[in-house]
């Protein structure tokens, strides 16, 4: 057996369990330990502190040097009560990470020595170095100065011996060059416009929350077979292996029983999680082997989306005392599902009413239908930016591939939401209802509290479906951060809501009433989308022949579906709302064409290294080996040989055949590869690599895989996929 592998599998069989043993008798002993929430706030704080603080919280205002001082003082003295040593400002580059610069709570005294000390000042702001950072040429090089600035909103929490305060991230000159900035834009512009749309049904509505509960899937591998695998190392995903016999075609994985080592490294991640008050909930195995899944309880969405990329970092940590390695590629195995992140989004008031519930009486139930109607002519209307805000190299595999919604962007609704839809489609004038109509229409809309929630049938293939009290974008990919598509759902749901009010206003100043008005407005609406509502198969071919006739888009390329952050549509949603001006928007673009082409330069540079120096020498030293078979048959049997020989004599020749086409095909890509790395302008340089080095990729390894089942087993090189897939 190669030396790779076989070093591989003597870890494995030394591998034991990690038993791990729950931190008290209950969760609610220790959840939130580590984080500086209201409860330690009363406690630490000043009165005049813990005001000031809660007002920016709940009321958006600003906290002043004063009251920033007093919240300095007592996080500082929470912080290192808790072994803290180090603070750091925690904020979301564009780098799909998370970022941090460690400074130790000290300062000179006036004897020579040290005093811990930490500001108001080094709380609200920091000046790390944003030269090194992706900004789409909103910054140069030689440009270092950027702003990182307190996010009041999300807690501190400490992680290991650092205190961690979530913050925005942007340039000298004022540019977001994070996520968190503007989805918090995002999130303060859905509020206002829902705010002023609930205002028709209760005037004691103040505040609209977007909520989000993602779902995090990820495949675990033994860290010993991960580190075997330098394409999974590099890339995150495997660029060859054939399938193996048993993969998942029995569906015996998906809600199986959990093995007795994952189910410690789940335990262990539980408890980390809660002490962060991250609020999990939910874990399962998931339908490709060695593929699993994590669930919290819904959040507000800015905080929900911190700590989804907080789980991110923790999995890893978590997995490497385990000794496993966990990986959030999209499709890290070929021919298996691969890992989604769907976003469950609704929005509540604070008079705490989910807006996307079915309400009480007839009333409720038209705010109901109010937002569903708007949430569907925002994803209509913007069914290219929404797709634009979750394609990228990794999840460009994923989509559409059976085991993902496609890149066609539709929603479904379920039987009875739609049915009140055509109800009011087919019953509501143009004009003005009768008395008959109005009371008709009110009684079938007060039915729906009736329906239970989940009376409807749930749609996988649906890259934004209904589910009773939310609707869930599937489409978003395992490894991204959930603010991206957050933005762009929020800002266009924002912007559809202002719209909605604007003409329904009309309406009233010509002398109809409120609920006519509405109907009205929902009635045009329900036609106009009419188009984007789908409860069929979304992954049969008849769906994309008639998405088609409904004008939605298909559109798979990564770079063609980035264009659609540069249209003037997409520009004026934005920028009219305040969330990015165009110079971020083209910036961010930048960035995203820039990453696209990086990765697949990564994957080429790999697969081509491993191609040549592993699978290449392999395959010559077994048919080297079969070349000597067939010259000792020819010594013993003479001229008789060629038939006892004949089926070596034919893998010689496939061998050969397969070796060749590798060669050939490396040094074409590499040839490719050097003329687009030449290109400069980003955008022509993504286009080029899509179109002529991309395909190389899966040329190559179509090869490798069919010499994967030629070659020796002893003697291939790499840990093949029934091994990876099967070692939990």
């Amino acid at each position: 057996m190669a030396t790779f592998r076989l070093a591989a599998f003597q870890k494995l069989l030394e591998r034991e369990s990690v038993p791990v043993k729950r931190e008290a008798d209950l969760t609610s002993d220790y959840y939130g330990m580590l984080v500086f929430d209201r409860a330690k706030m009363k406690k630490y704080l000043s009165k005049e502190a813990l005001k000031g603080v809660l007002d920016a919280i709940d009321n958006g205002t600003t906290i002043d040097r004063k009251i920033a001082d007093g919240v300095a003082m007592g996080m500082k003295a929470w912080a290192i009560e808790n072994g803290a040593t180090h603070y750091t400002h925690w904020f979301q580059p564009l780098t799909d990470g998370t970022a941090e610069k460690h400074d130790a709570f000290i300062d000179h005294n006036e004897t020579g020595g040290v005093v811990e000390s930490f500001s108001g000042k080094l709380l609200a702001q920091q000046e790390p170095d944003a030269s090194s950072f992706p900004s789409g040429g909103i910054r140069q090089t030689f440009e270092a100065r950027g702003y990182t600035a307190w996010d009041v909103s999300s807690p501190a929490f400490i992680v290991g011996t650092t205190l961690c305060i979530p913050t925005i991230f942007i340039s000298y000159t004022g540019e977001a060059l994070d996520y968190k900035a503007p989805l918090l834009k995002a999130l303060h512009a859905v509020d206002k416009a829902a705010v002023a749309v609930c205002q028709y049904f209760d005037r004691n509505v103040n505040k609209v929350i977007a909520n989000l509960g993602w779902e995090q899937e990820y495949f675990l591998i033994d860290e010993a077979l991960y580190h075997a695998r330098p394409d999974i190392v590099l890339t995150g995903r495997t660029l060859m292996g054939h399938s193996s016999s048993k993969d998942q075609q029995l569906d015996d994985h998906y809600f199986g029983s959990i093995p007795e080592r994952v189910g410690n490294f789940m335990i262990d991640l539980e408890n980390e999680a809660y002490k962060l008050g991250i609020p999990v909930k939910t874990r399962h195995n998931e339908v490709a082997p060695n593929q699993y899944e994590v669930a919290p309880i819904y959040e507000e969405a800015n905080l929900a989306n911190d700590h989804n990329q907080m789980i991110m970092d923790l999995m890893k940590k978590v997995a490497r005392k385990h000794k496993f390695r966990v990986l959030f590629h999209e499709k890290p195995f070929a021919g298996i599902n691969g890992s989604g992140k769907h976003n469950n989004w609704s929005l509540s008031t604070d008079t705490g009413v989910n807006l996307y519930s079915p309400g009480k009486n007839p009333k409720g139930n038209l705010q109901f239908l109010t937002f569903v109607v708007n949430a569907l002519m925002a994803v209509y209307k913007n069914q290219d930016l929404l797709r634009a805000s979750i394609l990228n190299a990794p999840n460009s595999h994923r989509l559409g591939a059976n085991e993902a919604p496609p890149a066609i962007i539709s929603a479904f609704l379920g039987t009875e939401v739609n049915k009140m839809l055509d109800l009011i489609e087919q019953n509501v004038s143009d004009k003005k209802m009768t008395p008959e109509e109005k009371t008709s229409l009110k009684l079938n809309i007060g039915r729906i509290p009736e329906i239970l929630l989940d009376n409807t049938d749930r749609n996988r293939t649906s890259p934004f479906a209904f589910t009773g009290n939310r609707f869930e974008f599937r489409a978003v990919g395992s490894s991204a951060n959930c603010a991206s598509a957050m933005i762009s759902l929020n800002a266009a749901v924002a912007s559809q809501l202002t719209e909605f009010k604007k003409e329904v206003d009309e309406i009233i100043d010509s002398g109809v009433k409120r609920d006519e008005a509405i109907f009205q407005v929902l009635k045009k609406y329900i036609g106009i989308c009419k188009p984007i509502r789908f409860d069929g198969n979304g992954y049969s071919e008849d769906w994309k022949v008639e998405a088609a006739k409904r004008g939605l888009t298909n559109i798979t390329c990564v770079p063609e579906a980035l264009e659609a952050y540069l249209t003037e549509t997409s520009k004026k949603l934005f920028t009219d709302q305040g969330i990015f001006n165009e110079k971020e928007i083209e910036g961010r673009v930048e960035v995203e064409y820039e990453k696209f082409m990086k990765k697949i330069q990564i994957e080429a540079r790999v697969l081509g290294d491993l191609a040549i120096n592993h699978i290449v020498p392999t395959a010559v030293k077994y048919q080297t080996l079969l070349i000597e078979n067939v010259k000792g048959l020819k010594e013993i049997f003479g001229d008789d040989y060629s038939t006892l020989a004949g089926n070596r004599m034919d893998i010689i020749k496939e061998i050969s055949e397969h070796i060749t086409a590798i060669k050939l095909k490396v040094g074409e890509m590499i040839e490719a590869r050097k003329k687009a790395n030449v290109i400069e302008n980003e955008k022509e340089k993504a286009y080029t690599y899509d179109k002529t080095v991309r395909p190389f990729l899966d040329d190559i390894r179509s090869h490798i895989d069919k010499l994967e089942l030629i070659i020796d087993d002893e003697v291939w090189p790499l840990p093949k996929y029934r091994e990876l897939l099967f070692n939990s």
